[in-house]
Order: structure tokens, then sequence, then C-alpha cells
């Protein structure tokens, strides 16, 4: 079936979660944060984790709960060797030529790391844009305002738009926006997407044999997107009052932590 926009997460999503990629990125954050913070490793970890976990990425709760700037953790960070982890991967490169639609990558990490990431597998004339945790002042997925906001600059409507993510929160938050979601993951998941697969590949395989009432799905999606732009605004005014949706990560809104 064919989209207008593929937005699609980069890592643990584009390349496999196995890699070593994200291991090495983990192991430099626990580091910068022992450094900065002047605490031991495990105490590091351990705040790393948190606020991940809180937050969407360890880089907001370092920013709310400390002050710390975000552009020196994102350089360091990322500073990582990716031709040693990654190699073209022509099996990608067909899978992400099959793949209807405008393609854009949407991540929490830095648009540097995205380029270097996508040059390594060879993949990179297959996206149109990316967009970095600083196309929305480092609020980081999972955030339905950034998702909608990320899909009205490109030109699209949420009906017409699959993301696509290894992360089900960060699903759940696309859902909230009205776009269509599937979850790159080799486990079942513990809710229902549009779609499933354990790799791109197996996503564009199973994109390209959707049956034609998907495309009906998605007609259908789009006469109720005025409903869901309406609920949208709504949830904007209320993380301006200082409130939020339930769902929705307090990275998103960034509101003070205290």
């Amino acid at each position: 079936m064919d989209f207008e926009l593929l937005v699609i997460d980069l890592d643990n999503t584009v390349y496999r979660a196995d890699s070593g990629v994200f291991a090495r990125m983990d192991a430099r954050m626990t580091a910068f944060v022992a450094r900065e913070l002047g605490v031991d490793e495990d105490t590091a970890n351990e705040l790393r984790l948190r606020y991940w976990r809180q937050y969407g990425t360890t880089l907001r709760g370092l920013m709310l709960h400390h002050g710390l700037e975000p552009e020196p953790f994102l350089r360091e960070v990322h500073d990582i060797d990716i031709a040693a982890m990654l190699a073209p991967d022509p099996r990608l490169d067909a899978a992400l030529a099959r793949l209807p639609g405008r393609k854009v990558i949407h991540t929490n990490g830095i648009r540097e790391h995205a380029e270097r990431v996508l040059a390594a597998l060879g993949v990179a004339r297959h996206f149109d844009a990316i967009h970095d945790i600083r196309f929305h002042d480092y609020r980081p997925k999972p955030c339905a305002d950034t998702l909608a906001k990320l899909i009205a600059h490109e030109g699209a409507r949420p009906a017409g738009t699959l993301v696509v993510d290894d992360m089900e929160d960060n699903l759940a938050a696309a859902r909230r926006a009205g776009a269509r979601t599937a979850l790159i993951a080799p486990k079942p998941p513990r809710d229902r997407w549009d779609f499933h697969a354990a790799t791109l590949p197996e996503l564009a395989a199973r994109l390209n044999a959707a049956a034609p009432e998907e495309n009906a799905r998605g007609a259908a999606l789009a006469a109720n997107e005025a409903s869901v732009v309406a609920s949208a605004c709504g949830a904007a005014r209320m993380a301006a009052a200082g409130a939020r949706p339930v769902e929705e990560s307090p990275g998103c809104t960034g509101q003070d932590a205290g």
C-alpha cells in the first residue's frame, strides 16, 4: 500500500539492535554523566536509565534536573566509529527502494550520527530529510506534538503517514497524532499496531503484499483527520497550561521537573 510519508526511526530500527552501536553510546553516556555530575559509574548508569525511562532521553533529564547544555553531551555520546560496526547492507537497500512513499528519519540522536549510520549502511539515498533531537528544542520522542509538527513540516497528512519505530511508546504517540504505525521488533508486541515485522526488509515485503482493503482503511482514517487535529490542538493547549496527557512524556512538553 502507498503512503505519502514514512517517518522512520534510526537506532535499532534501520540497523539491528545487536550491532553494538547503541551499546557503545550507552557506555559513553554513562561516562559523561559520571564525569559531569561527579558520581561513580553505578550511580551514573542508574541515572542514565532513570532519565531515559522517565523523559525519553537521558539528555532531557540532565537538562531538566542538572541544567546541562545539550550539545557537549550529544557530541560526546555520538563520537563513535560507526564504520567499524556497520557495513553496506544490500538487502536493506533493496527493501527501502521497495517501500512506497517519501522517507525521512526521525531520531532522538543527532543529524551527524544519522548521516554516518546511513552512509555506512549504503542507504542514505533513500531519505529526503533527517529530523533529529534538535528539531523541536531537544524534546524527545515519544511526543505526539513533535510528530505532528514534523508531519506538517513535510507537507503530509497524519492519515497518510506511516511511523516506523522499535519502541512501542513512540508508536503510541504516533497513533495519538493520527498516523499509522509499524513496529520493528523480533518479539511479539504488547499492543496492536497496524504492522509488525522483525526487520525493515520484512516490513517492506509485508507492505507490498498488503491487501487492497488497507488502502480503503487509509481513506477512512483521512475522513476522521479533522477530529484528530482538533484533539491534538486540545492537548497542545493543556501543555501550554502546564498540564499534559497521561501517556505523554514530560520530556515532550518541556515542563520543568523541579
